[in-house]
């Protein structure tokens, strides 16, 4: 990914690193890193393979941050040029597809070596082709290739590691796999220094030689590459949801230049640009609608299946579908500032940060391998001494090969970032941008949400609610108010206008036209002269509101403006004008509270109005008449008094309290503003994706918590099973064939229990 600007004096640049094998990778680069000059902030990623690095450009480069990275023994991809496209075929996909078939040539070549070795081991002499004085040369000739060639890997990382005075997963697996070949060797050339060894393979009268463990060192390099090969595939997939928002991307677009059409590259296209999009066709940048209508599918910007209809001046994005008509647009934003580029780049911001809980697994991985290299010494030590002369050394030897082998820390690793990965993927396809693991994180813990009334709660803009029609009809009241009003650039004007539409009516023009501010506007319109406004202005005109008193404070009572319409100094009517609700606030506002949240609704309505509407949607705390400046402090009040608080806002004037709130969470339509301006954003203004939010945040953190707790506790159990604690009890020990499968099972395991994240749903009641 690119370089981001975040200040004038401050950068933030995403590198693909490769090399890394475990948390103790990731670890020590971190420590690399944060130790370069110029560096303030360093975090790598072993799941998504990504060091994100923020530093002063005026101290330090791209280059030196490389170089920090090469110094701690791995290597980083450098990005291209400009920064990051919106694109599939990156240098840091090709290296992964191309890791993957390395690694899968290589276990493929182990397994066909392996096999046999394994299988003239178990034979002990019961297969006669294998029975046969110079087997053992044929083990050693066939387990070489596999050591040397397939796990050639290992052992240059564990020599990378030593260099740095470290180490990692790779030490784990060059001591334990180059011991057991070490020996082997050493018993094959030197068969008379085990002479006096029961461990004696026998064939027909007499003894061949000692036990060999080239099968041990084979079996467990082949099964490793199996589970490296098998987590390769699998971060691939937990890539998944970018990769398809990737492909989201059109590769051409039709343009108009110089009066005709002409078919370009993506690239080509540049701001100011008038491009032609026909049905069935990709959008290929933001822009806005010219001329022409059609329908368009949103779902993968907002997750809301149903298309949206656009006409001229309605914005569109690159990457949504055009359904129906044909219609032509200007391109506003291209390349890496579209929104699907942004969509991308946050989500994988999100994907290669890390989140609080992931603590403690980075904590326990950065001094476990020294742990486990201590522990596996100490196991040697207690069988050479305690274990009969005759047997101590093979005892010995396998069993340390076994604790060295079975103690991965990979599952440790990989425990958080594959779930935050999968959960921020999944919560991308859905509309849902997370920026951050953090964020992600303490969403499952809030248990205070404060909602914004106007544009959250309701759909923030008024309209026509009632009309009471004294003279003439419906129709006539609403068609005669829309003229007088045409004038005026009033919100409830416009309410009335968009009703007129909504009905079909014919609106004549006004021939005068007087706005009295705060209060109506008089006009004339066909002959008629035209008073509206509220109470106030009838008075000062004479005309009395006794008919309609009710009715006018059962619209105020239920949170509207009651407006009255007077013709000729008669009072034709009243018409009510609120901002209704939206249809989905009353069954989210209920999901919210039978999952525990205290819901609070904060607004600078006055207190009826506020009241009024929360009546409506089920919210029982109402905090109202608050200046914009003034939300943050009340959000502040709330955390003060114990709250940890979630805010929805509209992502620009409740900025403020969306960045005091523990989580900010903006209800957006794809703006670069509502992206920015959150810790969450909501592509689609919908306030159940607060909830669904919600319960991803709960899946995805409970499914982190099952990653921990199996990782832990397979070390906790596996460690002693292969030091021999049970032996002495059951006469158990722990094959370090058996040991290197159980090790790449935990990991693959893990990844697979966070995939399990893809099937993730919001209940129906919420869609």
């Amino acid at each position: 990914m690119s370089g981001t600007t975040l200040s004038p004096e401050r950068e933030r640049i995403d590198l693909p690193v490769t090399g890394m094998t475990c948390a103790a990778c990731a670890a020590r680069i971190e420590r690399s890193l944060s130790a370069a000059d110029g560096v303030e902030e360093a975090s790598v990623n072993l799941a998504t393979e990504r060091a994100t690095v923020r530093f002063d450009p005026a101290v330090t480069g791209v280059d030196r941050i490389v170089e920090a990275i090469r110094r701690a023994g791995y290597d980083a991809i450098i990005p291209p040029p400009g920064g990051a496209t919106v694109s599939g075929d990156d240098p840091a996909t090709r290296a992964r597809q191309e890791e993957y078939v390395r690694l899968r040539r290589k276990f493929q070549i182990a397994v066909l070596l392996a096999f046999p070795v394994l299988a003239s081991a178990m034979s002990h002499g019961s297969i006669p082709v294998l029975n046969f004085r110079g087997v053992g040369w044929l083990e050693f000739a066939l387990t070489t290739p596999v050591v040397f060639y397939c796990g050639a890997q290992f052992y240059r990382g564990a020599w990378a590691a030593l260099r740095h005075r470290a180490a990692d997963m790779n030490t784990l697996i060059a001591l334990g796999t180059g011991a057991a070949y070490v020996y082997s060797v050493a018993a094959l050339v030197v068969p008379s220094f085990f002479a006096s060894s029961p461990m004696m393979v026998m064939s027909g009268g007499g003894p061949m030689g000692p036990t060999l463990y080239f099968e041990a060192a084979a079996v467990i390099i082949a099964l490793i590459l199996a589970g490296r090969m098998l987590e390769a595939r699998a971060k691939g997939r937990t890539s998944e949801a970018i990769r398809r928002l990737i492909g989201l991307q059109a590769k051409t677009a039709t343009i108009v230049r110089d009066g005709s059409e002409a078919e370009v590259a993506i690239d080509a296209v540049v701001p100011g640009d008038v491009l032609v999009v026909r049905p069935g066709a990709l959008i290929p940048v933001d822009g806005t609608v010219l001329d022409g209508d059609s329908t368009i599918d949103e779902s993968m910007l907002t997750g809301e299946s149903l298309p949206v209809e656009k006409q001229p001046g309605d914005a569109v994005f690159g990457g949504t579908l055009n359904r129906t008509g044909s219609f032509r647009f200007e391109a506003k934003r291209v390349g890496r500032d579209t929104v699907l580029a942004r969509i991308v780049e946050m989500v994988e911001r999100a994907q290669g940060s890390k989140a609080p809980i992931a603590r403690l697994a980075d904590v326990v991985s950065g001094i476990f391998t020294p742990i486990v290299l201590c522990i596996a010494i100490t196991t040697f030590a207690i069988w050479f001494v305690a274990a009969p002369p005759e047997t101590r050394l093979s005892l010995a030897l396998v069993n340390f090969v076994s604790v060295l082998i079975i103690a991965c820390p990979c599952a440790l690793g990989l425990a958080t970032p594959t779930a935050i990965m999968v959960g921020t993927g999944v919560g991308a396809e859905n509309g849902i941008l997370v920026r951050n693991g953090e964020s992600l994180e303490t969403a499952h813990k809030l248990n205070t949400m404060v909602l914004d009334k106007t544009g959250t709660i309701t759909r923030g803009q008024p309209a026509v609610t009632e009309i009471v029609a004294l003279r003439g009809s419906e129709n006539e009241i609403i068609a005669v108010a829309a003229a007088a009003e045409a004038g005026s650039e009033h919100p409830i004007a416009t309410a009335i206008a968009r009703a007129a539409k909504d009905r079909g009516l014919v609106v004549a023009r006004p021939t005068g036209f007087e706005a009295l501010p705060g209060q109506g506007v008089n006009a004339t319109v066909q002959g008629m002269r035209v008073v509206i406004g509220n109470e106030a202005v009838m008075r000062e005109a004479g005309i009395p509101l006794d008919s309609v008193e009710s009715q006018m404070a059962r619209i105020s009572e239920r949170g509207g403006t009651a407006i009255a319409v007077a013709i000729d100094g008669v009072l034709a009517g009243v018409i009510g004008v609120a901002d209704e609700p939206r249809p989905e606030s009353k069954a989210a506002i209920a999901a919210m509270h039978r999952m525990g949240l205290d819901v609070v609704m904060l607004t600078g309505d006055n207190q009826r109005t506020a009241e009024a509407i929360a009546k409506d949607v089920g919210v029982s705390r109402v905090i109202a008449g608050v200046l914009p400046a003034d939300k943050a402090a009340e959000v502040k009040r709330l955390q003060d008094g114990g709250a940890l608080v979630g805010m929805v806002g509209d992502g620009i004037n409740d900025a403020p309290a969306l960045a005091q709130a523990d989580v900010g969470i903006a209800l957006g339509s794809g703006t670069d503003v509502a992206i920015e301006s959150s810790d969450i954003t909501l592509l689609k203004g919908d306030l159940r994706r607060v909830v669904t939010t919600l319960l991803l945040s709960r899946a995805t953190i409970g499914t982190v918590k099952q990653n921990l707790f199996w990782a832990f506790v397979y070390n906790v159990i596996g460690i002693p099973i292969a030091a021999g604690a049970l032996y002495p009890v059951t006469g158990w020990l722990l094959s370090p064939v058996i040991a290197s499968a159980a090790m790449s099972l935990s990991s693959v395991s893990v990844l697979a229990n966070s995939l399990r994240l893809r099937n993730f749903r919001a209940p129906q009641v919420l869609t």
